[in-house]
């Protein structure tokens, strides 16, 4: 079996603040193939966006600070290697899609010198090149007139069209991990697709792997091969995207699950999760989702629940038997 390309085992990310140190990550493992695209899902707050901006190695230590067992992308150590040595890999390797594109964008920078200082780094073009380049990009993301929007400031481009730019910059130098994160967020249904078409064009052109962020359950069902999700800084269930979505085998999935519109239930009324993610600062020794769970069981009050084998390739960290719970969509 080919190694992954990534490997990420107990992944810990803490900040020590005033009011006391906080478990923003904790304990995550999970791996990624060559070519496959894996969905992490959770409410704001899980640690979705923390696990992705550990991996690029991209919080302040301190406050912060990044501890896993295994960090390991393409046989390298990610945890060893000076700031230096990352900065080389970020962009050219590993590159991460942004949430908020307004501030990922330098405001007093055109969107040509963001776009081409990029590739002139890490693909070793000159001036002209890189522009040529450019204009090929944001041609890939759908920006019209290209050429002339090159000499643009992010602040005369609408939210979404930010946003494409941010997408363009990632995909500038076709790395073999992409990290979206929230990366349609911005964008109507119809370049959404757009943008979902040039995922997959670049996982099927250069075998990149791509990890994608989302609250849109059914985005990450048409497009991932494989789900995390998470809560409380933990990965509670994990496994192939039609295991997950079609059996759910946690509470939360469940939850999740339950407050997802959908076409074949129209006229019934959503349940939504009840009360509030727990103090990330006082440690959790029982199921960190017991006291909102709707199916806990006496066994949730006594033992913390591991992640355990469901069924085959699908994990899931519960007690409680949902078989029965769910009823899958058409």
């Amino acid at each position: 079996m080919d190694k992954p390309l990534l490997s990420v085992r107990n992944l810990r990310t803490t900040f020590r603040t005033d009011r006391g140190e906080t478990r923003a990550v904790d304990g995550v493992s999970f791996s990624l193939r060559r070519g496959e695209i894996l969905g992490l899902v959770g409410e704001s707050g899980s640690g979705k966006s923390m696990t992705a901006m550990s991996i690029m190695r991209l919080i302040p230590q301190p406050p912060g600070m990044i501890e896993a067992d295994e960090l390991r992308f393409d046989e390298i150590d990610l945890l060893r290697l000076t700031e230096r040595e990352m900065s080389d890999i970020r962009s050219a390797r590993i590159s991460m899609i942004f949430q908020d594109p307004m501030r990922s964008l330098n405001p007093v920078l055109s969107v040509g010198r963001q776009l081409t200082e990029t590739v002139i780094r890490h693909r070793n073009l000159d001036r002209q090149q890189a522009q040529k380049r450019a204009i090929e990009l944001l041609e890939m993301v759908g920006i019209p007139a290209a050429r002339s929007r090159l000499h643009s400031y992010p602040h005369e481009f609408s939210g979404g069209m930010r946003q494409r730019v941010m997408i363009a910059i990632a995909v500038s130098c076709s790395p073999s991990l992409l990290i979206a994160d929230e990366a349609t967020t911005a964008l109507d249904v119809t370049v959404q697709a757009q943008i979902v078409e040039l995922v997959r064009d670049l996982v099927k052109d250069i075998e990149a792997s791509v990890i994608w962020i989302s609250h849109d359950l059914g985005l990450v069902a048409n497009l991932c091969d494989r789900v995390n999700v998470m809560y409380a800084g933990r990965i509670v269930e994990s496994g192939p995207v039609r295991d997950v979505f079609y059996r759910p085998s946690h509470g939360y999935t469940l939850g999740l699950m339950s407050c997802t519109p959908r076409v074949d239930l129209v006229g019934e009324r959503l349940q939504p999760i009840e009360g509030l993610p727990p103090d990330l600062r006082q440690p959790i020794r029982l199921c960190p989702f017991l006291p909102r769970c709707a199916h806990k069981v006496e066994r949730c009050t006594t033992e913390m629940p591991t992640l355990v084998e469901a069924r085959p390739a699908h994990l899931a960290s519960c007690f409680a038997d949902l078989s029965s719970a769910w009823r899958p969509g058409r």
